[in-house]
């Protein structure tokens, strides 16, 4: 009966230590984003709501042209490698082709590899065909980082999708290109969705690849590293306290709207 108990309290116990433990960088980041603080933002200062107001004070624009830096990235990327990624995933399902299981071998290389080893390596690329590091070479490291994750997500919405439906439009005198645009991609777009999303998170949050292929652009993870040894500035955290309540607010509006879908699906069934 007691192991029943200890093992009942637990498992509660260890979710709840693993919410904290990650919840307390996350508030603290929240909390320091209203310090009155000067050069150095370590020590509490007292509260101030000037931080949030003047974000992109003169004084402070790097960290603001950082994160702008980080968004062209990142959407840019975002767009190629999904781009790219969704074609290849249709073709690898779809199509038989010399070479095709080796190609999928090679696409997941990129996910297996570490990031400095990843980086590294495209950043002498880079160097021995005399490419200047700059915004181009991040966007192109990001792609070829991203477009493997692209790929796996959408390959599985794409083998999940039943043949009968594009087989049905077919049968309704549906050209090609009237079956791909009414049927499979409505289809495959939550997937598709699914991939961009994933792809811009790993690109807005790249440092190493980045630090390797950026010379010298400046992104957002790479300001926050720079800032780290003399305290990040609260304006950094003011813009990650952003994306953070943007992000849960989209999380918990998708949420709700999946399940209040449910519920009147289940409705009317």
């Amino acid at each position: 009966m007691s192991r029943l108990s200890l093992g009942k309290w637990l498992l509660p116990l260890y979710t709840a230590l693993a919410l904290i433990f990650l919840m307390v960088p996350i508030v603290y980041t929240f909390i320091f984003s209203f310090n009155d603080s000067l050069k150095s933002n370590i020590t509490w200062r007292g509260f101030t709501l000037d931080k949030w107001l003047n974000v992109c004070a003169v004084q402070n624009g790097a960290v603001c042209q950082a994160f702008g830096n980080s968004l062209i990235i990142g959407l840019a990327a975002t767009l190629i490698a999904t781009t790219l990624g969704t074609m290849i995933a249709i073709a690898l399902v779809r199509y038989r082709f010399r070479f095709r299981s080796s190609t999928s071998l090679l696409l997941f290389l990129p996910m297996a590899t570490p990031e400095v080893v990843l980086g590294a390596g495209l950043a002498a690329q880079f160097l021995s065909l005399g490419v200047p590091k700059d915004m181009l070479t991040i966007i192109l490291a990001h792609t070829m980082f991203c477009i493997s994750f692209v790929v796996v997500t959408v390959k599985a919405r794409v083998a999940g999708l039943d043949p009968a439906l594009e087989e049905a439009g077919r049968d309704l005198y549906g050209s090609p290109g009237q079956v791909f645009a009414r049927i499979t991609f409505p289809l495959l777009l939550p997937g598709i969705l699914a991939a961009a999303l994933l792809s811009f998170a790993l690109s807005f949050d790249d440092f190493i690849i980045t630090n390797f292929n950026s010379g010298a652009v400046t992104t957002f993870p790479k300001y926050i590293y720079i800032s780290a040894s003399r305290g990040i500035p609260a304006e950094a955290n003011v813009i990650a306290s952003a994306v953070f309540i943007l992000a849960l607010v989209i999380v918990v509006t998708a949420q709700v709207s999946a399940a209040a879908r449910a519920k009147r699906q289940a409705r009317l069934g």
